[in-house]
């Protein structure tokens, strides 16, 4: 018997060296040059070299994250197809639709917590406002003048409350991710948004466009002329914008351990650290029991801060 076991043993070892076998596609939720977009490109190369197999980025854009979450949940739980998920789809999008295609903490294998996005309130430079107080002002005296753009959950929900604690009128234009909405708020069409850096940076250093606050409570050391929304007379935003490794459900053991493990030592390393910073994304990593418990807590976050923006589920 112990022969037959030690034989058993050494046969299993080789399959559980096997992984990765092939490429592993990792899709994001938004189009090329969004935020997640950016920060999976900083990652996959190094990423691949460590994993012995190259990692291949694929944007599947559309429904707040959802298309792209959903093929993953359906995808074998090999660890060859994974989602680098925004809040988008795992925190929001079970509040945002009556009819969520997926289970966001059933259906998934929390990887790793991979880092946090800065969020800056930005305006065309037609708007005659350059401090928040000043923005308030003139969209209460012209209510429902200013259209804004959204281009994930993360905007949609930041802007609604925003709105709702400026008591303000805007008018909501959306749109699939980021890139798009950018354009349009530079030719005038949308004059306010609530956007991540990486999309909007060159234009806020060309002052094509104009920064008033940053979403954190603290100033972002990219722009550090550009106060935080505390400093402003806003409260602290209750909710968190950030990006984690899934996998889906019942991903073995090993491989979620090794993926972990990988992406983990990549977050640490100086250069990746620092290519991520410059797009205003703190990198952070977790161990994978960490990041299931901070999913499940962001998802009642937002659940919450939802419910309190007013936004009804459709």
């Amino acid at each position: 018997m112990r022969a037959f076991a030690l034989l058993l043993t050494l046969l299993a070892a080789p399959a559980l060296a096997q992984f990765p076998s092939k490429p592993i596609r990792v899709l994001v939720p938004f189009g090329a040059g969004s935020s997640t977009d950016i920060v999976m490109r900083i990652l996959a190369q190094p990423l691949g070299q460590s994993l012995g197999q190259p990692v291949v980025v694929e944007n599947k854009p559309g429904a707040d994250g959802a298309i792209a979450a959903a093929e993953v949940a359906r995808a074998p739980a090999d660890g060859h197809t994974l989602v680098l998920g925004p809040n988008s789809p795992f925190s929001a999008v079970p509040h945002l639709r009556k009819n969520a295609p997926y289970d966001a903490l059933a259906d998934f294998t929390p990887v790793t917590l991979v880092g946090n996005y800065t969020f800056f309130v930005v305006v065309h430079p037609s708007v005659p406002a350059r401090t928040l107080r000043e923005l308030i002002t003139y969209t209460r005296a012209n209510p429902g003048k200013l259209n804004y753009g959204t281009g994930n959950t993360s905007s949609i929900v930041l802007t609604a409350m925003f709105a709702r604690l400026a008591n303000i009128d805007l008018v909501h234009v959306p749109y699939k991710s980021e890139p798009p909405a950018i354009t349009d708020l530079l030719s005038g069409t949308i004059q306010l948004m609530i956007t991540s850096f990486a999309p909007a940076a060159p234009h806020l250093r060309e002052g094509k466009l104009h920064a008033l606050v940053t979403t954190l409570p603290k100033r972002s050391p990219l722009l550090p002329d550009v106060p935080a929304i505390v400093e402003a007379g806003l409260p602290k935003f209750p909710i968190e914008s950030w990006a984690g490794m899934f996998g889906p459900a019942k991903l073995p053991k090993d491989v979620t351990e090794r993926l972990n493990r990988e992406i983990n030592a990549l977050l640490q390393r100086a250069e990746v650290r620092d290519h991520l910073l410059k797009q205003a994304f703190e990198p952070r990593g977790s161990s994978t029991g960490e990041f299931g418990a901070y999913v499940r807590e962001q998802h009642n976050v937002w659940g919450k801060a939802i419910r309190e923006a007013g936004i009804q589920p459709d």
